[in-house]
């Protein structure tokens, strides 16, 4: 029994297991082998497509059978107003069916028996995820068995309340949620007037009325009159890829030890580092030339081109990754975060990836990267801009703590109020409309 204690009352809600709610059905996949199993009629979910859904109903699936493919492959079809559940990668992801459809080995159909409201249940098992989720098994990944699933206790009140209850929480919910939408969307139009003051300060300088002339180039437009351009390499006198595989071995890799800078690393001019990708200080020594300095810029040769970030006076003597590109720059001429500025805060980067070399993926190089051409305005003028887009950084960044901690508490907020909903813990007199 579930029970909740409102002054001197104590109201018990009635459990049952879930076998005895729902007839349960795992899901399977037709060969992928056979052209004439795939691109039907029939909606097959998968946890890929409950990770991107937006709203709890499934209308559509990324991938569909045939008929055929469902003869042959021994799957389910459950009717609409069916729970899926997702039993793997990750566990407890829960959605309804607005369709008649089936689902691949990663998900479980539950079709309802009599006196069950699925929307109560799906709000039930969003409450009972996190016990859900301990329930998993597995040496190589996590899953949810069958058996498992079908011996969970689920709250079972009277149909009636478990409509009123589901009703209640849906118009609560709906009020959380556009308040949270709310909430994300300023978030993102906040970084989005970050992103277009930091790239106005960069190739437009701090004078908006400072008068302008053509860069001659197709991603910058104009800049001040008295800014120059310039290619990377006559300011950054080197520029050198990280140790190849020959160099560094995967045996070598430590934890907790000097750390080895590669493109994931790399994020908004910072270096954050991985020290499960580290090094001992004897192969550090060996690869010596490839230790960063402070002012150094370390760019990603592969993928997001132009990512990259400025090297702090704690993270002198990292390393260089095999993925890395570092640049050293003659700080008389120009400013590292001023360069790194370039690259997080305009179009070069996408200019870069116009430019990059490689039939399977981007690749950038020393030879590119140097030749590149960037605006270059005076070095007092590059120092004046980092520190006004510091400050417009910690401005931004204030901000946007502010709204994160606000959409976390009305996310656990939302979590509270369907636990107390599902467990009897709310009167059902407050839940009527």
């Amino acid at each position: 029994m579930m029970a909740s204690h409102e002054g001197t009352k104590t109201r018990r809600v009635e459990t049952r297991r879930l076998r005895f709610l729902f007839d349960t059905k795992s899901g399977a996949t037709p060969s992928s082998g056979v052209e004439e199993y795939w691109d039907g009629d029939i909606n097959w979910v998968t946890p890929e497509d409950l990770g991107k859904l937006e709203g709890r109903y499934v209308q559509d699936t990324r991938r569909r059978i045939t008929e055929e493919g469902y003869k042959n492959c021994g799957v389910s079809l459950a009717p609409s107003d069916s729970l899926v559940l997702s039993k793997r990668a990750p566990i407890g992801q829960v959605a309804i069916l607005s369709v008649d459809a089936t689902c691949n080995q990663g998900c479980f159909l539950l079709t309802k028996q009599n006196g069950v409201d699925e929307r109560f249940y799906y709000y039930a098992l969003i409450y009972l995820r996190p016990l859900i989720e301990i329930l998993g098994r597995g040496s190589t990944f996590m899953e949810l068995s069958a058996d498992d699933l079908r011996s969970v206790r689920l709250p079972f009140p009277d149909s009636e309340t478990q409509r009123l209850i589901a009703d209640y929480l849906d118009r609560e919910t709906v009020r959380i949620d556009a308040l949270v939408a709310e909430k994300e969307k300023m978030l993102t139009l906040l970084e989005e007037k970050r992103a277009a003051l930091i790239s106005s300060k960069v190739t437009r300088g701090l004078d908006p009325n400072a008068p302008l002339k053509p860069s001659g180039l197709d991603w910058l437009g104009d800049i001040p009159v008295h800014w120059k351009v310039i290619q990377v390499r006559f300011a950054c006198p080197s520029l050198q890829t990280g140790p190849f595989g020959s160099q560094l071995h995967a045996e070598e890799y430590i934890d907790n030890g000097i750390p080895v800078i590669n493109p994931a690393h790399l994020k908004d001019n910072k270096i954050t580092p991985d020290y499960g990708i580290s090094v001992d200080d004897e192969t550090a020594d060996r690869l010596s030339v490839h230790k960063l300095m402070e002012g150094d810029v370390v760019f990603g040769r592969r993928g997001e081109l132009g990512r990259c970030g400025v090297v702090e006076m704690s993270q002198v003597g990292w390393l260089c990754g095999t993925g890395s590109l570092r640049v050293r720059c003659d700080q008389r001429q120009i400013n590292p975060k001023y360069l790194s500025l370039i690259f997080n805060g305009t179009n070069a980067a996408k200019r870069l990836t116009v430019e990059s070399v490689g039939s399977t993926m981007d690749n950038l190089n020393t030879e590119m990267l140097g030749h590149f051409r960037i605006p270059y305005p005076p070095i007092d003028e590059q120092r004046a801009i980092v520190s006004q887009v510091e400050i417009v950084h910690v401005k931004t960044r204030k901000l946007a703590d502010q709204l994160l901690i606000s959409v976390d508490l009305a996310k656990e907020r939302r979590a509270a109020l369907i636990t107390a909903a599902v467990t009897g813990q709310i009167p059902v007199e407050e839940m009527r409309p």
